[in-house]
């Protein structure tokens, strides 16, 4: 059954462009081809770099961070409470007003004494920055690492000054062991970061980072797969140009080096609008979409490969929303408000609690929001804040 099933999936005429077989790339006089098993190598290798990672993070990252003075916000302990706990691990981080008002009564606590409990619990439960920062700068030194390998591997290509060249002879194009290699250690690095994921700092764009790396790896499983290696090289160039920017962003952020990390954050934007909403259509969608079917016509692996490099496209529109929502602000108040994707740590006041400073329900004045921190991905408050606290 799974013989018939792999027979049928690995159909010719599926993924391969008409009057071509997967016979005409088997390995023959010296010349070796792409072949889907080969990339069975990126499980075991992606568990090393998820052990590489930690080891990077403990030995360098952290003492790193340190040496550059990123700083953990103190955190009082919250006071034990069974009730408010099980309500915190069962039914919500964030309970409603009437809700917040019977649990106080069931502790015997006042309303505000319940709201005060609830965000140092949530406060509790937050990544410090310490974590954050051995966070990026693990994937700066990866992504940076790849960018320049994938450069050296792909400077003296002709597809990487003419993408039309992605199609010469395809799909007949064999395989270079440099490439191969790269190609390799990003379909790993991809699997290692979904590995992880549950274990890493929770992003509200969380649901689109999964998407994008799950769309990710099946796109380098399937442009290896079907000998797609040009076009899926410029594809992974392309997105590694702007991600060791942004890195580098979030850690200058958590040191509070913030003119260095104002100044990088908009050549971050510059490159990522200009990679990800100028080049990626214009030339990689164009000539898989115009120029990869000029000898043929369509089959069902343009479309499929088609679909999910729009959809590559779809995300890449969402983040430069949320980047023009913090340019915004920059211009604005003049200095660079947190990442719009990550979590603060809260105040009093942003709980709702009611301030001793309130008299006759005007406020005495404007109040600071602590924040646990430069970069952080998400938030959603922009207040008081520096860019990127996560």
């Amino acid at each position: 059954m799974w013989s018939s099933l792999n027979e049928w999936l690995w159909q010719d005429r599926f993924w391969l462009p008409p009057n071509n077989s997967w016979a005409d790339l088997e390995d023959r006089d010296g010349l070796v081809y792409a072949h889907p098993q080969d990339l069975l190598a990126a499980l075991p290798l992606a568990l090393v770099l998820v052990a590489m990672r930690f080891t990077f993070e403990r030995l360098i990252g952290l003492p790193l961070s340190r040496w550059l003075g990123v700083r953990d916000q103190a955190r009082r302990p919250v006071e034990p409470n069974a009730t408010l706990e099980k309500h915190f691990l069962m039914e919500g981080w964030r309970p409603d007003k009437p809700r917040m008002a019977v649990l106080a009564t069931q502790c015997g606590l006042t309303l505000r004494q319940t709201q005060r409990w609830f965000r140092k619990r949530r406060n509790q439960d937050r990544p410090c920055l310490t974590k954050k920062f051995c966070e990026a700068s693990w994937r700066f030194f990866f992504y940076l690492c790849s960018f320049i390998g994938g450069l050296s591997v792909l400077y003296h290509e002709s597809w990487l000054w003419r993408p039309a060249m992605c199609w010469d002879s395809y799909p007949n194009q064999p395989l270079k062991p440099a490439l191969y290699c790269w190609y390799l250690l990003e379909l790993s690095f991809y699997i290692s970061l979904l590995m992880t994921l549950p274990f890493d700092i929770r992003r509200k764009d969380f649901k689109e980072q999964l998407a994008h790396h799950l769309v990710t790896i099946i796109l380098i499983t399937f442009s290896y797969s079907a000998n797609l290696l040009r076009i899926g090289s410029l594809v992974l160039l392309l997105h590694d140009c702007a991600d060791y920017l942004l890195e580098a962003c979030k850690m200058f952020n958590y040191t509070h080096h913030r003119r260095v990390c104002n100044s990088l954050f908009l050549i971050f934007s510059l490159v990522f609008f200009y990679t990800r909403l100028v080049l990626f259509p214009t030339q990689i969608l164009y000539t898989t979409y115009y120029e990869s079917i000029a000898n043929s016509s369509p089959f069902f692996g343009y479309y499929f490969f088609n679909s999910l490099l729009v959809i590559l496209q779809l995300l890449h529109v969402f983040w430069s929303c949320l980047i023009l929502r913090m340019i915004h602000n920059f211009i604005k108040k003049g200095q660079m408000e947190k990442d719009i994707r990550s979590d603060v740590e809260e105040s009093a006041s942003s709980e709702g609690e009611e301030h001793p400073q309130l008299k006759n329900g005007a406020a005495q004045g404007p109040q600071a929001v602590p924040t646990d921190g430069p970069r952080s991905r998400a938030a959603g408050r922009l207040a008081n804040g520096h860019m990127l606290a996560s």
